[in-house]
């Protein structure tokens, strides 16, 4: 359709009374969109003589098929859209004219129902691509024998309606479907009206196909199967925007091959047989831009170009999120990119004017669910974590993973939350700060998931092979854990839910939750020897300490002391692991209980390596001694291992080689028998260590090789990383630099990537060349 200067539709390029109400549908969206409801309350005082204005029949006005038009209310809707008088004039004359031509016979345009074409339409090249494609290539073929269905569908706001609405301009300038194009608002999600009866739509679609009223069958059926004659072998377009779901269509198809249906829908259309699916995501980065550039100048836009990126950020890239704060942006001249910038700080609520707002867009979605999904909808906005599983969110919900999985999935249909990996949900970023907006949270829900990720996490280190936490927690939810079986799951999942772990702990140590927080940082200690992370570790480690001692707990405040101890000794802060471990010993003595016996024996076990090290080697055996004496009888096979493997190490700090690697194979046979796949893979770099430091070459290569081996099948990325190097030294004394150097390279960049302190020791060996002495762990 023609503009006027300033974007205005220009009313005399209608030819007939339908165009004419397509116009007046666009002179509103001009306007800014407002509600039937509130143009309704701006129309009454208008009229002559001014009086109250039903909502219901100003959306009358608007309906394209009506065959005519008050022409007081038209008036009265143009000057209360914002029209100067020279232009109600206009959309008088036209109204008078278009109104002419239906009664003599002029162009009628009944088949022309498409609304406009949007001036401000962006990207969405492939998806433009591919319909439009599959449209044709339908046309084209030698013997088609179905009708065509495209159903779009995807969240509020992204862009549905205007998207089909291109497509079926595109289509019918190039020359497709001239016969017919018939549009209709199903008004699946219409914040005023109950969705479009499908017999009335079919009706009106009838009587637009040229159908008198007394001929048009009673019942939907006798009306879809005239329909569907009607259409028959007439190349024709229909687009059924709006669909509350499947069974609103269903009879709105017609039969013949040379149609096309469009359909959108915030509701997924999976249902529709033989359709083809489009599910509509968010704009690129680029598409965001662009649309805003559109709207408010391009000029304007690369002036700000990184203040402009934030704000197509802060609208989530939401094409209709972009459209109203860019609409703000262009009523305001004076504006820099950066003040709407800082409006939309604000959240969700600040993405409103002009009678358009995202927040009642989203709410009609969500008050059309069933009580039980509005409710876990609300909580998962509240999960910790980026994405979440059906076991967290029932965790959160305290129900069923069958029900939970339910509701999840019905959330996944309506497009409130979306899935980019099988088994795991996700919000956009404004769907979640829409769901966080609609309740507080609730401090029993927080509580359940944490204890959720304290019980698996607890499962997933026993099939690690690391030391359970003495002291169960308290379990008042009812929580159960994920099934893990296998030490692969368990690792996987730690992989998988790490970021989320993160997070949780940052947040139950905001809402106060101290007794899950440190057991929650404990439950890091498996990956600290498999995945390093060692920044990270110390970080909640710290935290947990806090958490431990503001609750009171001796046993947590034990547990996170040995976690900085043992950070300290990987980072070679001797001094600081001998307070830390000391610390853990007072403490343990002043409280005897069962569990705290057992830390006990554990520092002063630790305690020996760290004064081996130092070449206190009387009292590195005074530690061992009395780690002897007071270790718990059901934990001795374990000790046992440690202790023996500490010998090992005193006698490689001694320079006694030959006896560490005697006492290391002896530990190596003692965690065999233990179970302990961990200790026996640490054990082969122990014994490649000091078998180079005798200079036996041949021992030291086939150590470090099963070591690789090791490392590779428990999936260990610091013993690869340590493995890798212990070759390059071993090849590097025996000439092979070539094979030295690619170990070594090989070993900086496994040690890099987790941030591991002897990634420096590989790179200082590939800047030199030469093999310095560092120790076994």
């Amino acid at each position: 359709m023609d503009k006027q200067p300033g974007g205005l539709p220009d009313p005399g390029s209608a030819d007939d009374l339908a165009e004419f109400i397509g116009l007046l549908g666009e002179l509103r969206a001009w306007a800014g969109s407002p509600s039937y409801r509130s143009l309704a309350q701006r129309v009454g005082p208008l009229m002559r003589p001014p009086r109250t204005v039903s909502p219901f029949t100003v959306v009358d006005a608007f309906k394209t098929e009506r065959r005519r038009l008050d022409l007081d209310l038209v008036v009265a809707i143009v000057r209360a859209l914002g029209a100067d008088e020279p232009t109600v004039g206009r959309w008088r004359e036209t109204c008078i004219k278009v109104h002419s031509l239906a009664k003599t016979g002029g162009p009628v345009g009944v088949f022309r129902q498409l609304p406009s074409d949007l001036a401000t339409f962006t990207g969405r090249r492939e998806e433009l691509s591919r319909l439009i494609a599959a449209a044709k290539q339908h046309r084209d073929a030698d013997h088609p024998n179905t009708v065509v269905i495209s159903a779009i569908e995807g969240m509020a706001g992204v862009g549905k309606t205007q998207l089909a609405i291109h497509i079926a301009h595109e289509l019918v300038r190039a020359g497709h479907f001239a016969d017919i194009q018939l549009h209709v608002n199903l008004r699946g999600f219409d914040p005023e009206l109950p969705p479009a009866d499908p017999s009335a739509v079919l009706e009106a679609f009838l009587r637009q196909l040229g159908v008198p009223a007394q001929q048009i069958p009673a019942s939907q059926d006798e009306r879809a199967g005239m329909y569907r004659d009607r259409l028959r072998d007439r190349n024709a377009l229909i687009l059924l925007d709006n669909a509350a779901d499947e069974e609103q269509v269903r009879d709105l198809f017609p039969a013949s091959p040379s149609c096309l249906v469009l359909v959108t829908s915030r509701r997924s259309l999976a249902g529709i047989e033989g359709a083809d699916l489009c599910r509509l995501d968010v704009f690129t980065s680029d598409e965001a831009i662009a649309m805003l550039a559109r709207i408010v100048g391009p000029d304007r836009v690369e002036a700000e170009r990184p203040i402009a990126e934030q704000i197509v950020q802060a609208c989530g890239h939401v094409p209709l999120a972009i459209s109203i704060a860019a609409a703000r942006l262009r009523s305001r001249p004076a504006w820099k990119l950066a003040d709407l910038a800082r409006l939309l700080r604000g959240g969700v609520g600040a993405l409103a004017f002009g009678g358009r707002a995202l927040t009642p867009v989203f709410d009609l979605s969500y008050l059309g669910l069933p009580k039980p999904a509005r409710r876990l909808f609300r909580l998962c906005g509240w999960h910790p974590g980026d994405d979440f599983t059906a076991d967290s969110a029932a965790a959160a919900a305290g129900c069923a993973v069958e029900e939970a999985e339910q509701l999840l999935e019905l959330l996944l249909d309506e497009h409130l939350l979306q899935q980019r990996e099988s088994g795991r949900y996700e919000f956009h970023d404004l769907v979640r700060a829409y769901a966080r907006g609609l309740a507080e949270p609730e401090q029993s829900a927080l509580a359940r998931v944490a204890t959720w990720y304290v019980l698996t996490a607890q499962d997933a280190n026993h099939l690690l092979e690391q030391p359970p936490i003495e002291a169960e927690i308290e379990q008042t939810y009812g929580v159960e854990s994920l099934s893990l079986t296998t030490y692969e799951e368990a690792l996987a999942w730690f992989d998988i839910e790490y970021g989320n772990l993160r997070a949780v702990i940052d947040t139950a140590a905001e809402h106060k939750l101290y007794a899950l927080v440190w057991r929650l940082a404990a439950s890091l200690h498996s990956l600290r020897g498999l995945r390093y992370r060692m920044t990270e570790y110390t970080r909640f480690v710290e935290l947990g300490l806090d958490s431990a001692r503001i609750a009171g707990d001796p046993l947590g405040e034990a547990w996170m002391l040995h976690g900085l101890a043992r950070a300290s000794r990987d980072e070679e802060r001797l001094e600081e692991t001998e307070s830390y471990l000391l610390q853990i010993i007072e403490l343990c003595r002043l409280n005897q209980a069962p569990a705290m016996m057992w830390r006990q024996t554990v520092a002063l076990n630790n305690l020996s390596v760290v004064y081996n090290i130092l070449r206190r080697y009387d009292d590195a055996v005074a530690s061992l001694e009395e780690a002897l004496r007071i270790c718990p009888e059901d934990r001795r096979t374990r000790m046992e291992c440690s202790m023996v493997s500490n010998i090992a190490a005193a006698h490689f700090y001694r320079g006694d080689h030959a006896k560490a690697v005697e006492f290391f194979r002896h530990a190596q046979a003692l965690y065999q028998q233990a179970g302990d796949r961990r200790g026996v893979v640490a054990s082969w770099g122990d014994i490649g260590l000091s078998s180079l430091r005798l200079a036996d070459h041949d021992g030291a290569f086939e150590a470090f090789t099963t070591y690789l081996k090791g490392a590779r099948e428990i999936d260990s990325l610091v013993f690869q990383g340590l493995a890798h190097l212990g070759l390059g030294d071993t090849l590097a004394d025996t000439n092979r630099i070539g094979e030295a150097r690619a170990a070594w390279k090989e070993a900086e960049s496994i040690l890099a990537g987790i941030g591991h302190r002897n990634a420096e020791v590989a790179r200082e060996r590939l800047a030199t060349g030469r093999v310095e002495p560092y120790t076994v762990s």
